[in-house]
Formats: structure tokens, C-alpha cells, sequence
């Protein structure tokens, strides 16, 4: 397997941060001809990304993780989402695969057959589920759930929702810097708008990282599905900042690489009464997706998010020039 772009990049960092290849590389990128009215839009496609378990992007992100895991010690991943969480699907999935435990604290949101179908597969992937109910209440167990999950004096590696810590953040630096490769091989014009869900906060600012180091003028446009987090322009912003901190400590030289001020653009209109709930304008987007591209959606993250790519287009808010959709969902 190839070594991610990240170190081929920066040569420093092979030696202080670890990578275990988990998919194939790079994802495809493709035209959507018919669903833009203004802009040209383009694909980027990690829905087949992962060699197993559950797919997309957060499986790019478990690349970085995981090897970090191992190198503490841990034998167990404690990390909390939603009732329906990919994330801790994924975690699950491929942590197995390395003898890591994972333990989950689950928090309520709507439920629908997608979510039915995710609790089943969480309760047959290994992992051990608390439910928690509440936010609030998920606070309350930390303590508890991280001695619980103790092996001796060795704590559980803890990763936040989504996976979105600053080293989390490199799996979407990985997606961009792939991305700016396919436009330098031609397979797609350089991009204006790259749009992504935002669920925690680590892909955007990921991208947006990413997309500086590639050299690319695009831009991020954040669609916040989630209101249980602040994941404003502003935070998003600040990750990614963060996560250029964290690689400098580790001993790259980026001096060049600082997100600019507008490198993301988080909207909100889309969220409709909140994470996990269906909007009209989502569903209208996932009908059009799969029956003008054959793409497979879900109704909480990529729904709402092309919804506001196409919206936006429609009213000419993209300024007309080449749009990518980042494709997050791996279904399996």
C-alpha cells in the first residue's frame, strides 16, 4: 500500500506520525451532469473507501487513529455519537481487526429504519453501548465510563464525536491533497466550492488544511447537520488551525499553510429542527441523487447537504464556477 500523500509531502512527519492504510487510494472523483443549474458540479466519491466494515470518511480519519492507539497502550476506544453513529460503527469495525475494544456512549435522536438497521449492526460489531439518553447525561457518566473502560492503570484512548481531534482532522488533509492531485492530472478543473456535511467538525477543517497544503483556491462550504455542537464558521476555522499546530509540533514546516479567514463557509439553513431530523428539502435532494446519478444518500448528513448545494447553485450563490461534493456515506 502506498504511503498517504501527507508524508510524501512532508518527509518529517513519517517518522512522527503513524498510518495504517484501511482503503484504496485515491477515491474517484466524476462530473453529476443535469443536477447543477449554474455551476458545473463534480463528485468526489469516499463511499467505497475501506477494505471492510463500514465505509467513507471516517474511515480515513481511523487511519490516523488507530495507530495512535496502539502506540499508547490503550486496549480499548472510548468514544460517544448518536444513536445511528457511522462513526462508531466504523471505529467498531476496524479497531476489532487490531484486538482494540471499543466502548460507545450513545446519545437519542429521531429514529427511522436507517437507524434501526445501525443499531444492529452496532450490536453485532463487538463494541459495548451505553445508552445515555442526553448529552447532559453523557457528561455526567465520563468518570465512570473511563474507569469502566480502564485496563489497570492504562485509561481508555478517548476520541471525540466524529473522531474530530486534531490528529482525526488528517484524514480529510489525506481527502484534499488527493484531490488537489486529480486536478493537477487533469481529471477534474481546479474546484470553487468543495461542500461537505459537518457533523462534528473534522472533515471541513480538515479540507480546508488540506486544501491550502495542495495549493488549490477552493474553498469549503460547511452544511451543519448537527445542533447539539457549535460548528460554526469561526470553530471549524479554529480546528483546522489547530490541527496546523498539532503538525508543527510534530515537526513540519508549514509556515505557508495557515487556513485563511474565509477558508470555510458554514451554513445552517439546512438543518431543519435539528441532528438526525428529515427535512423536505433532503429528501428531495436524495431522490433526485440516486434517480439523475445513482447516488445512495442518507437523510441525516449527505441529504442535507447536496439540498444546500443545489439550492445554493439554483439562487446562483457559488458564483457559477466548478463545485465538488464531497460523497461521505459508505453504505455496506
Amino acid at each position: 500500500m502506498p504511503p498517504p500523500l501527507l508524508h510524501r509531502r512532508r518527509p518529517e512527519l513519517a517518522g512522527s506520525l503513524g498510518f495504517l492504510r484501511l482503503g484504496e487510494a485515491p477515491t474517484p472523483v466524476r462530473r453529476l451532469p443535469g443536477l447543477g443549474r449554474r455551476s458545473e458540479l463534480w463528485i468526489k466519491d469516499e463511499s467505497g473507501y475501506g477494505d471492510g466494515g463500514w465505509g467513507g470518511n471516517k474511515v480515513r480519519k481511523l487511519e490516523w487513529l488507530l495507530p495512535e492507539a496502539q502506540r499508547r497502550g490503550a486496549r480499548t476506544i472510548l468514544t460517544v455519537g448518536g444513536l445511528g453513529t457511522n462513526w462508531g460503527l466504523a471505529a467498531a469495525s476496524y479497531a476489532r481487526e487490531l484486538g482494540l475494544g471499543v466502548a460507545l456512549g450513545l446519545i437519542d435522536h429521531p429514529v427511522d429504519e436507517h437507524v434501526r438497521a445501525q443499531l444492529e449492526r452496532l450490536r453485532a460489531s463487538g463494541a459495548t453501548l451505553h445508552f445515555l439518553h442526553s448529552r447532559a447525561r453523557l457528561i455526567l457518566a465520563a468518570p465512570w465510563l473511563f474507569a469502566r473502560h480502564a485496563h489497570g492503570l492504562t485509561p481508555p484512548y478517548y476520541l471525540p464525536a466524529g473522531g474530530s481531534s486534531p490528529l482525526g482532522t488528517l484524514g480529510a488533509v489525506e481527502i484534499a491533497l488527493e484531490l488537489g492531485a486529480q486536478v493537477e492530472a487533469g481529471e477534474l478543473p481546479e474546484p470553487a466550492w468543495l461542500v461537505t456535511p459537518v457533523g462534528s467538525g473534522g472533515t471541513a477543517a480538515g479540507l480546508a488544511l488540506g486544501l491550502r497544503l495542495a495549493g488549490l483556491r477552493t474553498r469549503v462550504l460547511g452544511v451543519v447537520v448537527n445542533d447539539t455542537l457549535r460548528l460554526d464558521s469561526a470553530t471549524l476555522l479554529r480546528l483546522s488551525r489547530r490541527c496546523t499546530a498539532f503538525l508543527r509540533a510534530r515537526g513540519a514546516d508549514l509556515d505557508d499553510a495557515w487556513p485563511a479567514p474565509d477558508a470555510i463557509r458554514a451554513e445552517t439553513a439546512w438543518l431543519g429542527n435539528g441532528y438526525a431530523h428529515p427535512t423536505a428539502a433532503g429528501d428531495r435532494a436524495l431522490a433526485r441523487a440516486s434517480a439523475q446519478a445513482g447516488l445512495t444518500l442518507e437523510r441525516t448528513y449527505t441529504a442535507k447537504a447536496l439540498a444546500a448545494l443545489l439550492d445554493l447553485d439554483a439562487a446562483g450563490r457559488l458564483g457559477g464556477g466548478p463545485v465538488v461534493f464531497l460523497q461521505t456515506h459508505g453504505p455496506r
